[in-house]
């Protein structure tokens, strides 16, 4: 089967509230809003298996888990959080408290657990970081001045960090920062493309001042994953190259024409 459209975890922090006398670290499993722990494999378990470094880093993680009601700020986002919806990240496994990471609040170190991994120069190799809601540039409830900030302010951090010179950054922003897109997407399935979403790649050896016009979609980032760490192809990635090559279309590309590699 398959879900359209916003689903909440099955694992706390949720939108959904646990079941009265239930497992507290659950949503209700008997809502019809909470996604049922999905078994598929995800990119962790390709890098873990591979035995890869990674985590993700999610802004106000923590603070959704104290208070039911996040309010406008931070505005933590239940349903932007991927790995919880997996069993094998579920509350109380090894590889959730390992590789699922509170980022905290702000802009500031001290409170932003992300910048103060990034200033100790202890990433992991691969790192994911989701923003807290309020400073996403989604439209109708978080502004692009936050955003660009908050960005800003992590570039920044990152290009003064020891690992700087081997990191490659890549950015997409949330709801492609509005609503509109002027240019219709290509044909595809009924699954998308949907409307473009922005991407920019920074690193010390991006190639200055590029505009890439290769077809990408949002899994080409999980693509270039695989690819720098020779990860086995993640399941439904490689469907979707099978079903655009029967096609006579070109699979997405996975990021590396924006990188000068010579």
């Amino acid at each position: 089967g398959y879900a359209v459209n916003t689903m909440a975890p099955p694992y706390q922090p949720s939108s959904v509230r646990p079941a009265e006398e239930g497992n507290a670290a659950w949503a209700d499993p008997a809502d019809p809003r909470v996604m049922p722990p999905q078994t598929y494999a995800t990119i962790g378990d390709r890098l873990s298996a591979k035995g890869v470094d990674w985590a993700w880093y999610s802004g106000a993680w923590q603070y959704a888990l104290d208070h039911r009601d996040t309010g406008a700020v931070p505005d933590f986002q239940y349903h932007h959080q991927p790995f919880n919806y997996f069993a094998n990240f579920a509350p109380g496994t090894a590889a959730r408290a390992r590789h699922l990471r509170d980022a905290g609040v702000g802009d500031d170190p001290a409170t932003n657990r992300l910048l103060a991994d990034i200033d100790a120069g202890r990433l992991p190799a691969v790192t994911f970081y989701k923003p807290q809601g309020n400073l996403n540039m989604h439209a109708g409830y978080a502004d692009v001045e936050s955003g660009d900030r908050h960005v800003a302010a992590v570039i920044e951090h990152l290009q003064r960090s020891p690992q700087w010179a081997n990191t490659v950054i890549v950015m997409t922003h949330d709801e492609n920062g509005g609503w509109w897109d002027p240019v219709a997407p290509p044909a595809g399935d009924r699954w998308g493309p949907g409307s473009r979403v922005p991407a920019l790649v920074i690193a010390p050896f991006a190639k200055k001042g590029y505009v890439d016009h290769t077809f990408y979609d949002t899994a080409s980032i999980l693509r270039f994953i695989s690819r720098v760490h020779g990860l086995a192809p993640l399941d439904g990635v490689a469907a979707r190259d099978r079903a655009l090559t029967a096609r006579g279309q070109t699979p997405p590309g996975d990021l590396t024409a924006a990188l000068d590699l010579a």
